[in-house]
């Protein structure tokens, strides 16, 4: 019998493909109670100011969306065993919501046990449902949660500060063996006045904070989404967050306004920016040095040619310099003739080795 050929496009891929396909830029209006608790500050800022696009392969995106399925599961098991939980907020017929700080910060509980919990039965508790692999699961198992997932305890926290109940039930199961862990975490007013704070500082900074190591191959950074902005020459997304115009207004609603135009933006308005755009200056910090802005540019030399050059409507505009890889052609003197002499636009560059 004739051995079938193996298609092209097998089934397997397909799928992870629709993963991609619908999984979108990652980009999310509101700086996150879930990744608050990560230990470089810079990241959150960058992740904040939209300056990498997701790009996360299909079974990644598949594994991300096993912690959601995981989430009807406890409910079930938690209802089965006696405990009340309330995974709708009956004022908004939403899940629950917390925000502070303009509405800049906060993040969507799993769910409020109000009562029933076999430790504490009349004592309420937030909800925190997570997924571990093995490894994971076994440093939860020996450290628990404020130890081994400093992130988990801190999105527990802001939670509990921001909706005033006072326990925390943690949820965790490992992929591996569906053991469970269940831990319940107390609130830490001081913890949370911390956390509350590096929230606001990240919100209101214009500047990217220091990083966690200036050395990219330490194991944070060579693992961070950021690092080819933060290290290397590649630049932030052109979007208003990146933009010397922007700024998040503290008004309740999560509101961003372009100072230039006196207009408030709105999430696709935000992603699209506009002509006017020009970077904050402290982002291309790796391979441009500010000197000067004139009108809505801003003046730069360009650390690797020693190069002067504009970014901005009358200069090299910020989607041009995100899509040149060869830096060094920013401000090249053929370049800018092109430019001036032909109405020129960089389409794209690449580095050349030898």
């Amino acid at each position: 019998m004739a051995v079938m050929p193996e298609p092209t496009h097998n089934t397997r891929n397909l799928i992870f493909k629709s993963w991609e396909d619908r999984a979108g830029n990652g980009f999310r209006e509101h700086l996150g109670a879930s990744i608050i608790g990560r230990p470089c500050t810079r990241s959150i800022w960058y992740s904040f100011r939209w300056s990498t696009v997701a790009n996360f392969p299909g079974r990644v995106l598949r594994l991300f969306n096993r912690g959601q399925r995981e989430e009807a599961v406890f409910v079930e098991e938690l209802k089965r065993i006696g405990v009340e939980v309330v995974e709708i907020d009956p004022r908004t017929s939403e899940q629950w919501q917390w925000s502070a700080h303009g509405g800049h910060f906060g993040g969507s509980g799993d769910g409020i046990a109000t009562e029933g919990v076999p430790e504490a039965p009349k004592s309420p508790h937030i909800i925190e449902m997570k997924t571990h692999n093995d490894k994971s699961f076994k440093s939860l198992v020996k450290d628990g949660v404020e130890q081994s997932k400093p992130e988990h305890y801190a999105q527990m926290q802001v939670y509990m500060g921001l909706s005033s109940i006072d326990r925390a039930l943690y949820m965790a199961v490992n992929k591996n063996d569906d053991d469970l862990y269940i831990e319940r975490v107390k609130f830490n007013k001081k913890e949370f006045v911390q956390i509350m704070e590096r929230a606001r500082t990240i919100i209101e900074s214009v500047e990217p904070p220091a990083r966690i190591s200036d050395d990219p191959a330490w194991w944070q950074c060579n693992f961070c989404d950021h690092s080819a902005t933060c290290h290397s020459k590649a630049a932030p997304v052109p979007t208003c967050r990146s933009c010397v115009h922007a700024t998040a207004a503290p008004d309740g609603e999560a509101t961003w306004l372009c100072e230039k135009y006196n207009l408030q933006l709105d999430k696709n308005q935000q992603m699209n920016g506009c002509a006017s755009h020009a970077y904050l200056p402290q982002m291309l910090e790796t391979w441009a040095e500010p000197i000067d802005a004139i009108d809505d540019d801003v003046v730069y030399t360009n650390k690797i040619t020693g190069k002067v050059f504009k970014n901005g409507p009358t200069g090299y505009s910020s989607v041009e310099i995100y899509k040149a890889d060869a830096k060094n052609m920013i401000g090249d003197e053929v370049v800018d003739t092109l430019k001036q002499e032909f109405n020129g636009t960089l389409i794209e560059t690449h580095e050349v080795t030898e």
